[in-house]
This record gives structure tokens, sequence and C-alpha cells, in this order.
């Protein structure tokens, strides 16, 4: 019985040793297959991540497919969206600078025209505003202070300045209004026909393609608007002109500030009083709108900005408006608005020519067709002041 006891306390070890040992090797066992061990560049894990996108993949319907190409073309249109916002963000004045690169300017605005198209050097195009009933205006004009036929064909060569009434179309196509001023065209050649529907409450719009299709035809150092009933010395313009030269962005002309108008029903009447601020404010510093002249920096940024340039009621306020918040110089010349005579009168005899003369009652010179003449005659320059200008070399 001793004997008995002592060996089953000798063999009790021995058991759980070799226990031990088949734990220990079944573990590692188990272990190598249910977790991989990871070595050092990451093989085994890379390998891990094939296998479930292979299994990922298997798993994809075709409506899944469909699903995911819907999602790709959409991302792929958001992306050509925000590139064609981000071509036309460049393409806006208040991102691109025009002072930074006025010439960028240009070159944008010549894109509206053709190819084929060569614009004509000149010096300057002056543009003279006129209707459809103002025929006699436009006689008496051309019978005083613009040239004529040949002779306005000679100015435009040699001199390098262009005259020309602009003038839209009535609303009717080929109405009798238009064949009217086609028929006047063909006898006098002196329009510049734009595409604009004429009406009153229509000269912003008008003034505004004036500008762009005068930049569009020409490549002037000035473009001027007048009006048909306003008497012009066109070489004391020009001599006026020529001293503004070396300037980049100029605009000439009688500066003002007058009243917005709140009240309804009163002549000049501002519908958009409001963004002037409180009642009884003035509007901003521009050029009267008998007559003014913009250098070629400007034409070319209304040329490429026209149809996001805003309109207000009155002409001349709009084109004050467009340069306010540009880098402009704004130049008051009181001989661009001088009386009728007496007072040109006067200033011829000193010396002191005017450029234009009309009559502030009026807005221009009061019955003009009968007193032009008178104006013409009594205020006009000699003629030497424009035909002995220095002969324009393109």
């Amino acid at each position: 019985m001793k004997n008995t006891r002592s060996s089953g306390r000798k063999s009790s070890p021995k058991w759980i040793i070799i226990f031990s040992i088949f734990s220990f090797a079944f573990g590692i066992f188990f272990t190598n297959r249910i977790w991989p061990p990871v070595d050092l560049d990451g093989t085994i894990m890379r390998r891990r991540e094939q296998e479930i996108k292979i299994v990922s993949d298997d798993c994809l319907t075709n409506k899944d497919n469909d699903l995911l190409g819907a999602i790709h073309r959409s991302d792929e249109a958001i992306r050509s969206l925000g590139d064609s916002i981000s071509r036309l963000r460049m393409e806006l004045p208040g991102v691109r600078s025009l002072p930074e690169k006025v010439n960028k300017g240009n070159r944008q605005a010549n894109k509206t025209v053709s190819k084929d198209t060569r614009r004509k050097k000149a010096f300057v195009v002056i543009g003279i505003n006129t209707a459809f009933s103002s025929r006699r205006r436009r006689d008496s004009v051309r019978e005083t202070w613009m040239p004529r036929g040949e002779k306005l064909i000679q100015l435009e060569k040699e001199k390098g300045i262009v005259v020309r009434f602009i003038i839209g179309h009535s609303v009717t196509s080929k109405s009798i209004l238009d064949r009217a001023i086609d028929s006047e065209e063909s006898q006098h050649r002196d329009f510049l026909r734009l595409k604009h529907v004429e009406g009153y409450h229509e000269l912003t719009a008008k003034t505004r393609t004036f500008f762009a299709t005068a930049y569009a035809n020409w490549d002037a150092k000035f473009y001027v608007k007048v009006d048909d009933d306003v008497h012009v010395n066109l070489g004391m313009l020009a001599s006026t002109l020529d001293r503004h030269l070396s300037k980049p962005r100029v605009y000439i002309g009688c500066m003002k500030s007058g009243p917005v108008l709140s009240q309804k029903n009163v002549k000049y009447h501002e519908p958009e009083y409001w963004k002037f601020g409180e009642e009884g404010n003035k509007y901003f510093w521009h050029a009267t709108g008998q007559i003014y002249a913009i250098s070629n920096d400007l034409a070319a940024y209304i040329s490429t900005n026209q149809f996001i340039l805003h309109k207000y009621a009155n002409e001349d306020v709009s084109l004050g408006a467009w340069f306010i918040g540009l880098d402009v110089e704004h130049i008051d010349d009181r001989n661009m608005c001088c009386g009728t005579p007496p007072e040109c009168e006067w200033k011829a005899e000193t010396g002191n020519v005017c450029i234009a003369s009309f009559d502030w009652s009026c807005s221009g010179i009061c019955k003009s067709v009968e007193r032009i003449r008178e104006v013409h005659k009594q205020c006009g320059e000699n003629r030497s002041a424009l035909w002995n200008r220095p002969t324009m070399k393109f």
C-alpha cells in the first residue's frame, strides 16, 4: 500500500508537464490560424486589405455599380460647373483690376469685333446724339460746325477726327422712320447706326451702346458724345484733348453735383433716389449730359462690361456711376459749357474760345434750328484752328 501511493505521487507532475506542453503547442497553432502575424513591411496587412476589397467588390450588384457611376458623373459635372464659375468671375470688373492692366480690358473688348474687321485708327470719335424727328437740327449742324461731304472724309483721314450722327432703329423694323434715315444717310454719309431701339427713356442705353459700337469700329484716343442742339468748335475740342493724351483714364466735361429728385412727376425724377441716401442728398460728381469726353481705356471698360452696367433714369448720372469706383481722373472744363451770346462772344474776343455753347435753361441752344447760325457766327472759331492741326500719322 505504501509503495502504491508513493508511485501515484511521483507520476502526477509528469502528466502536468505533458499537459502544459500540449496546451502551449495547441495555443500557438490556434493563434497562427486566426491572427496571422504582421511582418515589418506590412505585407500581411496589405494582403488582408486586398482580400476585403475583393470580397466587397464581389458583393456589389449591378444596381450598386450604376449608382457609383451616377455619383462619379455628378462629381465631374460639379467640377465642370465650378470651373465655369471661376472663368465668369475672372470676366467681372470686380475681379479683374482695371487700373492694374487696362489693356487686358481692351483685348477682351476686341473679342466683340469680328476677326475680319480691322478697327480704324482715329484721334477722336464724336457721336452727335439725334432723333428721328430732328432732321432740321441735323441740317443746321451740317450748315455750321460739322463739315460735310468730302470735307468730312478729309477731316477723318488727315486729322483723325470722326464725326457721326448716332441713331438706332424704330420699334417696327424697316418702318417709315428707318427708311427716312436710310435715305438721309445715302445723301450725307454721316450716320452711325446703333443696335438700339430709340426712345426718350432709353438715352442711357443708347449712350452705352454708342461707346461700345464706336470702340468696336475705331481705335481712338478719345470718344465724345454731344447733343444735336449744342454748338461745338472742333478745333478747340481737339486742342483741349491734346493736353490730356498722356493720361490713362480721363473723364472730361462740365462737372456738377445736382440734387437727387425723389418727387414724382418732375423733370429728371430719380426712381432709385433711395440709393443715394437721405432725402435731399446730391448726386456724385459727374459731367453734364450736353457734351463730355472719355479716354480709350474708359470706352474699353464700357464695351467690355456693357451688359452689366446699371442704368439710372438720367444718362449723365449713369455715366458718372459707371466710373465712380474706378481710378479715373475727373476733369472739370468750363469751356465745355459756355452760354450762348453774349457769354461765348466775350470769351472769343479775349482769345478764350469756347469748346461748346448752349443755354442751361433749355439744356441746349433754345430754338437751336433758328439760333445756331447766330451762335456759330459770333462764337465760332477761325477755320485754321481745325485745318492747321498736324496731319495724324497712323
